[in-house]
């Protein structure tokens, strides 16, 4: 029997996927939004308005004494003109994070500014983290003089003196009913350096930013580290109530917030996140929501498993061990994802040859989508700080 016409199909097949992976790469550079250049920033400084509104912080903190002092100074050092007080929940901590709240309010002379809410349990149907911010705005809504705005935030997120000002000014100039900030992210041991700057690029591929400014475009997402939210807005949605059991809670209040009116979502620099990783706890927050993200569907965790290894992981494999019309193209289409990640290396001021390894870590986050969709039918999905949150949902 003459091998020869199978080796041919088999190499025709083989630089017909590879040419599949460089249309892909095409779309991706060409019309998604130019995600890759990671150029949707905090960089203008918008015009300051007439009168700065009030602001109500809120911090929900479950187990963050570490952390909490040092986020509450840095928003307390604002430079702002407004008026701003600060609500932190204690989402049922066993560590002291009460104690180290008030202490940091004391510390920075501004009691009257904090107040801290000991969080009255977890009712059915919602997220511990959702359930302790709306607590906060409950409370915010209940003062005086309501809020403007809100500023939703992490006890690990530490924010420069003029973040605040900033994200006003943004707000009032564009008539954003969210403005939001992507924390930048510690990116110091070999487990972040190895999966921040892909979270990154992987997030904007998903969501790119230039998508999430129009206001006639579907995508909406949002950061929920950083996030400046018209309260007028939120009211007309129902509050934190409309998405009680998101998961994925920052991007289901952004989509909610769309339909009133425009939203942005931004790199930054000013936010930082003070919160170390190791490769466990990577994993971790991963696979905490990745099945949801597909909304728990096998199909699209097939669908997703094979668009990923279609784009980043059978290139390089065509590359090193097929010849022919597939190496080159296998070559070709690993060499533009390789340049495509650049700019969110020189953002996170990484080494370039991190982009050859993009592959390894895409396939690194292919496990973990895994992972998660099989903690999912073990009904244990969505775990995070002791709580299981197996049948929420990312969005409505």
């Amino acid at each position: 029997m003459n091998a020869k016409p199978l080796i041919q199909q088999l190499s025709a097949m083989l630089s017909a996927v590879a040419a599949v992976s460089v249309a892909i790469w095409i779309y991706l550079i060409f019309a998604r939004g130019a995600f890759w250049r990671a150029s949707v920033r905090d960089g203008s400084r918008p015009p300051a308005p007439a009168a700065w509104p009030s602001v109500a912080v809120v911090i929900p903190a479950r187990n963050e004494a570490d952390s909490i002092a040092a986020s509450m100074r840095s928003l307390l050092r604002q430079n702002y003109a407004g008026a701003v007080n600060l609500f932190v929940i204690d989402d049922d901590s066993s560590d002291g994070t009460a104690a180290a709240a008030q202490n940091a309010a004391t510390s920075e002379n501004a009691a009257s500014r904090v107040t801290v809410i000991a969080s009255r349990g977890l009712p059915p149907g919602w997220t511990g983290k959702l359930w302790a911010v709306s607590q906060g705005v409950a409370a915010a809504e209940a003062a005086p003089a309501k809020p403007d705005y809100y500023l939703l935030t992490d006890a690990d997120i530490v924010h420069a003196p003029d973040t605040l000002a900033w994200l006003a000014s943004k707000a009032l100039a564009d008539g954003l009913t969210l403005t939001s900030l992507l924390a930048k992210l510690r990116c110091e041991s070999l487990a972040e350096r190895s999966h921040v700057p892909a979270f990154v690029f992987f997030f904007q591929m998903l969501y790119p930013f230039a998508w999430v400014a129009r206001p006639g475009a579907a995508t909406a997402a949002a950061a929920g580290g950083c996030m400046l939210v018209r309260a007028d807005a939120l009211r007309a949605i129902g509050g934190i109530e409309s998405i009680r059991d998101a998961l994925i809670d920052d991007c289901a209040l952004a989509k909610q917030l769309k339909t009133q009116g425009p939203i942005w979502l931004g790199l930054t620099e000013r936010v930082e996140s003070v919160r170390a990783y190791g490769f466990a706890d990577v994993k971790r927050m991963i696979s905490r929501s990745a099945y949801t993200q597909l909304g728990q569907s096998p199909w699209l965790l097939a669908l997703t498993l094979a668009g990923l290894a279609l784009t980043f992981v059978l290139p390089p494999l065509f590359a090193i061990f097929a010849g022919g019309a597939a190496r080159y193209l296998g070559l070709a289409a690993w060499m533009v994802m390789a340049a495509a990640f650049q700019p969110t290396l020189r953002f996170y001021r990484m080494s370039p040859l991190w982009g050859a390894a993009l592959p390894a870590i895409a396939a690194l986050y292919g496990y973990y989508t895994l992972d998660s969709a099989y903690r999912h039918l073990r009904r244990r999905g969505g775990g995070w700080k002791g709580r299981v949150y197996a049948d929420a949902l990312g969005s409505r």
